[in-house]
């Protein structure tokens, strides 16, 4: 309870959710690309969620993949991968021949291209018990970012969340939950963490949980949501925050649902 006491508060809206670009808006612009990110906020979006990892040389890279066969075609660990490699490779023309020659950028890219007043969902990506000191060194980069974003920190992994906690105290952390995890235990350990919200698949924000989730002082951010009717049905159950590839298109649905002031 104190550390959460102790956080900044975790951003919200009080006219509708928040709504912010899955990896940018990713359905219409190569995903954690810069390209995204601009998308996501010409579409209205409130903000954006993207991945974070270290490189082979140790700089912050968005991407969520640790190898790069999806993404630019290429078998690459992004971990033993130099930035200056990472740097050579498109991963735009994938998506569309408008976007070739569009390259993996760093943390500091991607806030700063961000406006002031747009939310950023950083999530650390950590699979293991150590992570290279990956949580320290996003700790240190967004204290050093003089970009102002509204940010969040989120993992799967809580021992990462734990120290992202430890060393960015202020800054509000989500859990993450998909169907395949047990809740109560994962319910546990975001309240053990002083976790501000719990950011869940959609598919598991019933009415029920969510009013369970926000006895337990959590904000909710359900992802990924792209359909009208998983618009709805999250909006009915009192989500706070969408996290949709298409994030037009989840305003266009909230704008039809006469939620918004």
């Amino acid at each position: 309870m104190l550390a959460r006491l102790l956080t900044r508060p975790y951003p919200s809206r009080h006219d509708r959710p928040l709504v912010l670009g899955h990896r940018g808006a990713s359905a219409d612009a190569p995903e954690n690309t810069l390209a995204a990110f601009r998308e996501a906020v010409r579409q209205g979006a409130d903000g954006v969620e993207l991945d974070v990892m270290r490189c082979g040389s140790g700089e912050l890279v968005v991407c969520h993949d640790e190898w790069l066969d999806r993404l630019a075609g290429e078998h690459l660990e992004v971990a033993r991968t130099p930035l200056v490699a990472l740097r050579r490779l498109d991963v735009g023309s994938r998506h569309s021949a408008r976007f070739t020659g569009e390259r993996i950028p760093t943390l500091a890219e991607a806030l700063a291209v961000l406006p002031r007043a747009a939310v950023c969902n950083v999530e650390i990506k950590c699979d293991t018990l150590l992570d290279r000191g990956l949580s320290f060194r996003v700790a240190r980069e967004i204290r050093r970012s003089e970009a102002g974003q509204d940010l969040v920190l989120s993992s799967f992994n809580p021992l990462s969340l734990a120290r992202a906690r430890f060393f960015a105290p202020r800054l509000p952390a989500a859990l993450l939950v998909d169907t395949s995890q047990n809740l109560p235990l994962r319910e546990a350990a975001a309240r053990a963490l002083g976790a501000a919200a719990v950011h869940v698949e959609h598919r598991l924000c019933t009415p029920d949980s969510v009013r369970r989730w926000h006895r337990q002082g959590f904000k909710v951010a359900a992802w990924t949501v792209d359909e009208p009717g998983d618009v709805e049905r999250c909006c009915a159950a009192g989500v706070d925050v969408l996290i949709s590839n298409r994030p037009r298109a989840v305003l266009v649905s909230i704008d039809r649902l006469g939620i918004a002031d």
